[in-house]
């Protein structure tokens, strides 16, 4: 486990190596491709349940703690230095953003405000609180989720990474994300044994 109080990370909204980045992309078109709205919540409440089993296996006051992980795929450079508490903020605040890109886009209209991973990141001094605000944001997605009639809109919104997406797209990408920081969990607390 890494001590360093204050690592030299690459800013927020640095983003992704061209190389993963340009392999990302078309996984994540393929993933559309051949996925659906049951898949991607199934998938979305799959994540849930191991990020809760892994957020239960570690002890409260290890949850607060930030740890200097290797970077892993999916992951800026800038997300390395995150506590298990820091790591569910960022999904509050990412579901809350994609419940609202959904709503919006379901509504025919096109946020205003361009989406920037720079802007959803965590507050480093987040408390044990977080943990039921997470809960509340996946469940108010996933309610939004099931409200939309046709997911596939004819409005698209940009994802800083993937470019413009339907609303079909940005539910695929909220089952992915979900994954990324699971993983992310389990080697912070992997850190700690």
């Amino acid at each position: 486990m890494s001590h360093i109080t204050d690592p030299q990370l690459a800013p927020p909204g640095a983003g992704l190596p061209a190389i993963e980045l340009f392999i990302g992309g078309r996984l994540f078109a393929l993933k559309r491709l051949l996925g659906s709205r049951e898949s991607f919540t199934a998938k979305f409440e799959q994540e849930r349940v191991a990020i809760r089993d892994l957020v239960n296996s570690c002890t409260e006051t290890k949850r607060g703690e930030r740890v200097l992980i290797p970077r892993l795929r999916g992951l800026e450079d800038s997300s390395r230095f995150w506590s298990v508490g820091m790591t569910l903020d960022h999904l509050r605040i990412t579901n809350s953003v994609f419940a609202l890109v959904i709503t919006s886009l379901a509504h025919g209209k096109v946020p205003q405000r361009k989406a920037s991973t720079a802007e959803v990141k965590p507050d480093p001094a987040v408390t044990a609180a977080v943990e039921s605000a997470y809960e509340e944001s996946c469940d108010k997605l996933l309610a939004v989720v099931a409200a939309v009639p046709d997911l596939k809109t004819g409005v698209r919104y940009a994802h800083p990474w993937f470019g413009p997406l339907d609303a079909f797209g940005w539910h695929a990408i909220s089952a992915t994300h979900m994954g990324i920081h699971r993983a992310q969990i389990a080697r912070i607390i992997a850190e700690f044994r």
